[in-house]
């Protein structure tokens, strides 16, 4: 299974495997008991689980969903300001796309891995606003802007926009440092995080060839 970090809700520090899924919110509660339901058949012995979780994704083919994707990567790419939810400068753990890939394809060969959870290696916190100055620099548009939306503005949204509501739960992984540790996968398995430059490289391409493709229009 691929999971994501939503079912631990709010925590102080690093998170780890070994944290309570203690969400409150809808989004977190569904994603908590998913993989209980898992894990308890798997006790059964009646399926084989193993569940993999990311933190925000990012990198080539990632167009939905991901707070480096379709909001900001074409606006980053003519080096006009980008916005973002919470505070542009705490620190923040972003998952590259290819690598949720090969950890998944790992663990599902590894009978050692099934039965729990495992956190997809994920390279060091980097604050939304210096990931965005390392895309503008790798495609020549930077320095950009990067805002922090005020929460009023979110608020007024939300009024409009299912999904900014539902983004409302998750706020607090951009007010504050949202920092995953994946020491416990690295420790068993051979799958590391891709190097940062690999990542933003490879993103920039994939998304200036998508964006010529289609005339320029993001």
């Amino acid at each position: 299974m691929l999971g994501n970090l939503y079912g631990y809700g709010p925590v102080d520090g690093p998170l780890t495997e070994e944290l309570p899924l203690a969400a409150a919110g809808p989004k977190g509660r569904v994603r908590a008991a998913g993989w209980e339901q898992a894990r308890n058949l798997h006790e059964q012995g009646r399926i084989k689980a193993v569940e993999v979780r990311a933190s925000d994704f990012f990198g080539p083919g990632v167009t939905d969903g991901g707070h480096l994707a379709g909001r900001v990567m074409p606006r980053l790419l003519r080096g006009k300001p980008v916005s973002t939810i919470g505070d542009p400068d705490a620190p923040h753990s972003w998952t590259y796309l290819p690598d949720v890939a090969r950890a998944m394809v790992e663990v599902a060969g590894e009978e050692r891995a099934w039965g729990r959870a495992w956190h997809v290696p994920t390279g060091p916190a980097l604050s939304t606003r210096e990931m965005a100055d390392r895309l503008a620099a790798e495609a020549g548009t930077g320095p950009v802007a990067v805002r922090g939306l005020p929460p009023a503005v979110l608020g007024v949204a939300s009024v409009f926009s299912p999904l900014i509501r539902a983004l409302r739960e998750i706020r607090y992984q951009f007010d504050r440092p949202f920092v995953v540790d994946s020491s416990a996968y690295e420790t068993e398995f051979a799958v590391r995080a891709t190097p940062i430059d690999e990542q933003i490289k490879a993103t920039v391409d994939w998304w200036r060839e998508r964006l010529d493709g289609a005339g320029g229009r993001g």
